[in-house]
């Protein structure tokens, strides 16, 4: 079984930035399917006009501790780069969230 955190905005597909998001859904993954577990609410990472705080990448890496990866639409070279650093597993990916989980449990990605 696999634990992943999805960006969204809306809760039906993976459109958010890492550092834009302001929830993050929860799934249990295992081979026959996938959960929704909970949201959890997150204070957006990049704040525009401060350009990135990595006190707050280290709150969202902390709330999404329990995770195996985090998806997102997109992540930025700086949070990236931060994130492999602290051996967190992101993946850049775009679709409705059952395709994408379904994808990544046909593919065993986690």
């Amino acid at each position: 079984m696999a634990r992943i955190a999805i960006a969204t905005s809306d809760g039906f597909t993976v459109n958010e930035h890492f550092g834009h998001a302001k929830f993050f859904r929860v799934y249990d993954l295992s081979e026959e399917g996938y959960e929704h577990i909970e949201v959890r609410d997150a204070v957006a990472a990049c704040q525009h006009s401060l350009g990135h705080d990595t006190t707050r990448f280290d709150k969202i890496i902390e709330l999404l501790s329990d995770c195996d990866a985090v998806l997102v639409q997109k992540i930025g070279e700086v949070a990236a780069a931060y994130l492999i650093e602290k051996v967190v597993r992101v993946f850049e990916v775009s679709g409705s969230i059952d395709a994408v989980l379904k994808r990544f449990i046909s593919d065993k990605l986690v």
